[in-house]
């Protein structure tokens, strides 16, 4: 059995705990992987691996906040995650740091037991163009002008399911998750989507004449025509991002390849007080 364990980097807290759940493993005879990052931070004799080495991993264990989950996500593929919650909020990650060890150690023993872990998946978003395609997104595909603020956006004329949906001048539109409604998409004034509802939801962000935010269900297809503007760019969860020169319509999916969460489930709305 392999346990792949990704810390948030310069987190002396994050660091101690990852020590913590690799001397465990490797007394229950698991082998342990750890990032490059982590390995430093601990000390680790035969050094660290990417998070994409993790992907053939029975489990893997993100410690930190959001950020550290999203970028474990990244690497890991489809392998089973679980997120040790380090933040202030922790959407992803369910597990609090008292509890790190022993949720750790009963996934440990039911993946020996049964063969596999307990895992529910959640989807991301997918961003393509004609000869381009984005890493998928556990959060949010944004697609917006040049930079943001009046006169530096764009046109957008947005389409779900072929179907015209609105059409301005903006900064940019937003297509995000469930997790990520939380996110990105709140502080544009879009909507919570709780976990459990299969659905994405569309938010224009300053538009000249906005439309409310549109739920819509988790297969549908977002195209975002860009025009007016020198360049655009469609962004992967803050990260990825791909230039673009307009006019060119962006396609939006539900992407082939969920995030599978490992442990138990993050309390929704006791991560939403802690928003206030």
């Amino acid at each position: 059995m392999q346990v792949g364990v990704v810390a948030q980097k310069d987190n002396a807290r994050a660091a101690q705990l990852a020590e913590q759940i690799c001397e465990s493993l490797s007394e229950s005879d698991v082998s342990v992987l750890v990032d490059e990052a982590t390995a430093e931070a601990i000390d680790v004799d035969t050094g660290g691996v990417p998070p994409s080495a993790m992907r053939e991993c029975d489990l893997v264990v993100s410690i930190g906040g959001d950020g550290t989950f999203l970028y474990t996500a990244r690497g890991a593929g489809s392998a089973p995650i679980m997120g040790v919650n380090l933040g202030e909020v922790g959407f992803l990650n369910a597990v609090s740091p008292d509890d790190a060890l022993a949720a750790v150690e009963s996934e440990v023993a039911h993946v020996r037991e049964t063969g596999r872990p307990r895992i529910r998946e959640m989807m991301r978003l997918q961003a393509s163009g004609d000869d381009w395609e984005l890493d998928a997104a556990v959060n949010e595909i944004v697609v917006q002008g040049p930079q943001r603020g009046h006169g530096n956006g764009a046109s957008f004329e947005v389409r779900v399911d072929g179907q015209l949906y609105t059409g301005s001048q903006g900064d940019g539109v937003l297509i995000a998750t469930p997790a990520g409604s939380t996110a990105y998409n709140l502080s544009e004034g879009g909507p919570f989507i709780r976990p459990e509802v299969d659905g994405v939801v569309v938010t224009e962000m300053c538009a000249s004449e906005s439309m409310p935010s549109l739920v819509s269900a988790a297969d549908s297809v977002v195209e975002i025509r860009v025009d007016d503007a020198d360049s655009a760019y469609v962004i992967s969860d803050g990260r990825a991002q791909q230039v673009i020169e307009p006019p060119e319509t962006i396609r939006v999916e539900r992407a082939n390849q969920p995030v599978r969460m490992a442990g138990p489930p993050s309390e929704f709305f006791k991560a939403l007080n802690k928003l206030d």
